[in-house]
């Protein structure tokens, strides 16, 4: 069973409970488990499955009803075009990124020196071990990815990135709202991997990370 790790712990029940519905767990009609349940298997308080249940029925997908209970009124929820504005954004930034830090990984695979690398290494462990909480994620990311473009040794590039950040941080923290994780051990192995390249002087293995994790977050917005 899906449980929750980060914040805002009511927008993830949300999500967790609409694709449960999705899936054929509780057909059209049929009454969800109670608040308690429904609170140990997301591993969140009663108040936070409470307010999940609220964003749902505003959405259309359930609906309460006084003495008995929580019913499914919809398999999916309809489009919401703040959302589709909101993932377009991002994608936006994305792209930006890429343009950015492909080449910047590149060139740090073939310019980097002893200090670039450690510093690197530094803040890719600083990236697995940041404080709990979307923007700390995407404080500890940033900074791990800055790392990676000052080795480039590229003033250009670095002022680009330097004053694209404040977009990007709240394009990204936007992204993990809008995602129900942050890609876990599976995303600190993609950075240790473009790590390990820029280490080894691969301009094209790094690139090719650098690219395909990016490619990767905006095919999730999709």
């Amino acid at each position: 069973m899906a449980q929750i790790h980060r914040t805002p712990l009511a927008d993830q029940a949300a999500d967790i409970l609409l694709g449960r519905i999705g899936a054929g767990e509780w057909q059209l009609g049929h009454k969800l488990p109670g608040e308690t349940t429904l609170a140990t298997q997301l591993g969140v308080g009663r108040s936070t499955v409470r307010e999940a249940i609220r964003q749902l029925a505003g959405r259309g997908v359930l609906a309460t009803r006084q003495g008995s209970g929580v019913f499914v009124t919809a398999l999916e929820a309809p489009e919401d075009w703040d959302a589709v504005l909101r993932r377009a954004d991002i994608i936006a930034v994305i792209e930006a990124r890429t343009a950015i830090e492909t080449e910047a990984s590149a060139l740090a695979a073939e310019r980097r020196t002893a200090s670039d690398l450690r510093l690197i290494r530094r803040a890719l462990d600083g990236r697995r071990a940041h404080p709990p909480g979307v923007e700390a994620h995407v404080d500890a990311d940033t900074a791990f990815h800055r790392t990676i473009v000052a080795a480039a040794h590229n003033p250009i590039l670095l002022e680009l990135f330097d004053g694209f950040t404040p977009r990007l941080r709240q394009a990204m923290v936007e992204m993990l709202r809008l995602r129900v994780d942050d890609g876990g051990h599976d995303d600190d192995d993609r950075h240790a991997r473009l790590a390990d390249a820029i280490a080894a002087r691969d301009s094209v293995a790094a690139a090719f990370e650098s690219r395909s994790h990016l490619a990767d977050l905006a095919r999730a917005l999709s």
